[in-house]
């Protein structure tokens, strides 16, 4: 499963958002997105970890919780539609 991290700070790094995720298990990606015109972040990333039960905990402990000054929208990632 990929979790879908939504309204993230623009200033957040690939290893800010993987610190936080570690604290739930192991994490073996995570992506963030960027503009392709802009070069700047679009406000959201993915990440993926190793096991389901750590990705459903970080779900429901991170989904509306303040950081870096915004309140996180934490899913699961849906398919990409074409």
């Amino acid at each position: 499963m990929t979790i879908y991290i939504g309204n993230l700070s623009y200033q957040a790094t690939e290893n800010d958002v993987k610190e936080v995720f570690a604290e739930y298990g192991t994490v073996k990606r995570v992506v963030l997105p960027v503009d392709r015109e802009t070069g700047r972040m679009r406000g959201f990333a993915f990440v993926e970890m190793t096991e389901d039960n750590d990705e459903e905990t970080a779900i429901a402990d991170l989904d509306g919780a303040e950081w870096m000054g915004r309140q996180l929208k934490v899913n699961k990632a849906k398919p990409r539609e074409r």
